[in-house]
């Protein structure tokens, strides 16, 4: 990951687009140039460390793993909602989320009709992301716990990685005391260690999960 929170994962699936290019969509499914100016602009807005095309890159790397090994029942929704799931991300509002859905309608009826997209399963998934460590598996579907865990694989990543991903949402953060940010992101972590698990789906518990812990029990050691 660089220093402002791009992964080499997500760096890699970059040049494999070609810079600008869209990323390639399941199923036949085609992204209009428009819309994908439109996801594109977005997450270029000034002041995102983390949640940028990267971190979009890196969760699609995500979404193609468990295409190859799981598989999906509606693997054109689930891409749309990975692309635009943090596509309106401003620290500390607590509708980013509910936002990014109505984009993501929008997009999808303004530029894929007739494409025979559930356009509810793309929002439900994008309005899930607001509860990360809040839900448990049998809260939710097991797509629905695959792509949860997609979105929060980083926190498994190696030490190196997740540091820098760490640092990077600080840099979002900055604008916060930072005696108020750190005690919120121990917070977090701590939510995180107390849950049963952190991944839903069994293929990335089985993947992540010890390391995930490692990486939380590691930062609130440092006191993080």
């Amino acid at each position: 990951m660089r220093p402002d929170g791009e992964s080499a994962a997500g760096a890699a699936v970059e040049a494999r687009a070609g810079g600008d290019a869209p990323p390639e969509a399941p199923d036949g499914l085609i992204l209009p140039e428009p819309l994908w100016g439109a996801v594109r602009a977005a997450y270029g807005e000034p002041g995102r460390a983390y949640h940028d095309l990267a971190h979009v890159s890196e969760v699609l790397r995500r979404v193609g793993e468990v295409s190859r090994d799981v598989g999906w029942r509606r693997p054109r929704e689930v891409f749309l909602a990975a692309l635009f799931h943090d596509a309106v991300y401003v620290p500390g509002r607590h509708d980013n989320e509910a936002r990014s859905a109505e984009l993501a309608r929008e997009a999808v009826a303004r530029w894929l009709p007739g494409e025979g997209l559930d356009e509810g399963f793309i929002e439900r998934l994008i309005l899930l992301t607001a509860r990360h460590g809040a839900l448990g598996p049998a809260d939710v579907g097991d797509e629905e716990a695959l792509f949860l865990d997609c979105d929060m694989a980083i926190l498994g990543s190696d030490a190196a990685v997740f540091d820098a991903y760490d640092r990077a949402i600080a840099a979002e953060y900055s604008a916060v005391p930072p005696e108020l940010y750190a005690a919120g992101r121990r917070r977090f972590f701590e939510k995180l260690l107390a849950a049963e698990r952190i991944f839903l789906s069994p293929y990335f518990h089985a993947r992540l999960e010890a390391s995930a812990r490692d990486n939380l029990r590691r930062k609130l050691d440092a006191g993080a």
